[in-house]
């Protein structure tokens, strides 16, 4: 897949009257694993919705490339990036094949027989995320990890340069939270692809992400690597929170102690 930049010039966006973002001006970087960090209520997910064309800038861009993200074409867009939401939704009794079946849309015409491109596509993303045995498997008969993995294998089948994850840790228990970092950790060095995600532990957040973004009601606090992010400075203006930083002694990451 062929790299392509995501960044924001000077970004509003909020719902009614009330703006969440204001004047935020971000690059994220180009075959690398990006966390937006952040307290409840700071505008994660908005900015994530703006993101990926679900909300509408109030003021400035979500560039894409050269080209204005809202004012692309929506089946280009689709084929450039992918999102998987905090509540996806699939009708009752879908299985696992077909979820992922799904991600072949905006490669597809309406009528456009399945190509040998398509079955490499979902093959390839059932192998990624370790389901290739589960694709006759209704969905809703899945574990919360197991259907986790499954949503994901639809938007790897997509074969989009970015993909957007609104707290795809959600509802995971710690084991299975690490193996999907984990997994797309491992994407990301197989791929080249750019991944950002919303995500609560900080942790963990700093464990496996090359990059990072701290926001707090108030704006941007800080971005770059975990390690010029994840400072105690950084956490009390952004959480309130009084904290010691430590590297992890397995990997040299900020490991984070509250007091």
């Amino acid at each position: 897949m062929s790299p392509i930049g995501l960044r924001t010039e000077s970004l509003s966006v909020g719902y009614q009257d009330r703006q969440v973002i204001q004047g935020l001006d971000l690059v994220f970087p180009v075959g690398r694993s990006t966390a937006i960090l952040g307290p409840n209520g700071c505008g994660k997910s908005t900015l994530l919705r703006a993101l990926a064309r679900l909300l509408k800038p109030s003021a400035g861009r979500v560039l894409l490339g050269d080209a204005d993200l809202h004012a692309a074409d929506t089946r280009d867009v689709a084929r450039q990036l992918a999102i998987l939401p905090q509540f996806p939704l699939a009708p009752d009794a879908i299985n696992v094949g077909e979820l992922v079946r799904r991600g072949r849309t905006p490669w597809r015409g309406l009528l456009a027989p399945w190509t040998r491109d398509d079955s490499d596509a979902c093959t390839d993303a059932l192998d990624a995320v370790g389901m290739t045995d589960m694709a006759d498997r209704p969905l809703a008969e899945l574990s919360g990890g197991q259907r986790q993995r499954a949503w994901l294998a639809l938007v790897l089948a997509q074969r989009t340069p970015l993909l957007l994850l609104d707290e795809p840790t959600s509802h995971l228990d710690l084991a299975q939270q690490i193996e999907m970092l984990k997994l797309l950790q491992q994407r990301v060095a197989d791929t080249g692809m750019t991944v950002v995600s919303v995500l609560h532990d900080l942790n963990l957040a700093a464990r496996f992400s090359d990059h990072l973004v701290l926001l707090s009601p108030q704006g941007l606090i800080a971005e770059g690597a975990p390690e010029t992010v994840v400072t105690a400075e950084n956490l009390h203006r952004a959480f309130g929170l009084a904290a010691q930083v430590m590297a992890d002694p397995l990997t040299g990451r900020p490991w984070i102690l509250p007091h």
